[in-house]
């Protein structure tokens, strides 16, 4: 089974993070119980340094290079990634997506209604090379922004109505989504760095949440645990 982990900021991760990408590699090298690869064009941190997608830098370097394949960018959001989708999962074979995106979208980019548009392109996009792919698809947590400007707020909140709407017209038997929830007990002020990207209890927190929706809605892996991974 391949798995490929698409995402923004949050996931592809700066130099010195371990990445919740990492973790969610721990957890399944740990339960999956059978052979497994991570899949996707890129491998690399975000540089802030060259201020690209440039470093190899991960907070352990024993992460196998391949497993840090990805398909995530610093800026980049669902109006990136719709387009990308496509090639990338046809040319991976990837099996199973887990996407963290939308944040950045509605932060500089679109209106809810146009990103929840962009989820639709990318699904299609997904599936025109992969008819049988499944997805994961995580909602926005709303970053420190949305505690002093209320209409970002309202806007994260209804592009997460938007988003589950999505998710229950789109999902097929040949090809499943599903809609994981917002990790139990993420805190900005806990769980990220600088209110936006997560930090070491961050990374778990978003690694288990999708550890917990492919347990239990597809028998894939088991249930989380943060002891089998690095602090």
């Amino acid at each position: 089974m391949r798995f490929m982990f698409v995402g923004d900021s949050m996931t592809i991760g700066r130099a010195g993070d371990h990445t919740w990408r990492y973790r969610m590699w721990q957890h399944l090298d740990a339960t999956f119980g059978g052979p497994f690869e991570i899949v996707g064009p890129r491998t690399g941190l975000y540089d802030g340094t060259a201020g690209a997608a440039a470093g190899e830098a991960y907070a352990d370097p024993g992460f196998p290079p391949a497993a840090r394949r990805h398909l995530a960018g610093w800026g980049e959001g669902w109006q990136h990634m719709a387009p990308l989708i496509g090639p990338a999962a046809g040319a991976a074979r990837a099996d199973v997506l887990l996407v963290s995106l939308g944040l950045i979208d509605l932060g500089f980019y679109t209106r809810a209604d146009q990103t929840a548009a962009n989820v639709r392109r990318f699904v299609a996009g997904a599936r025109a090379a992969r008819p049988g792919v499944r997805m994961v698809l995580l909602p926005v947590i709303p970053n420190v922004r949305a505690r002093t400007d209320a209409p970002f707020a309202a806007e994260v909140a209804r592009f997460n109505d938007l988003l589950a709407k999505a998710v229950a017209d789109l999902t097929t038997d040949a090809s499943p989504l599903l809609l994981a929830a917002r990790p139990q007990a993420y805190e900005i002020d806990h769980d990220t760095y600088d209110g936006t990207h997560p930090n070491a209890s961050g990374e778990h927190r978003l690694a288990g949440e999708f550890a917990a929706v492919l347990h239990q809605a597809w028998g894939i892996g088991g249930p989380y645990r943060v002891d089998r991974a690095a602090p």
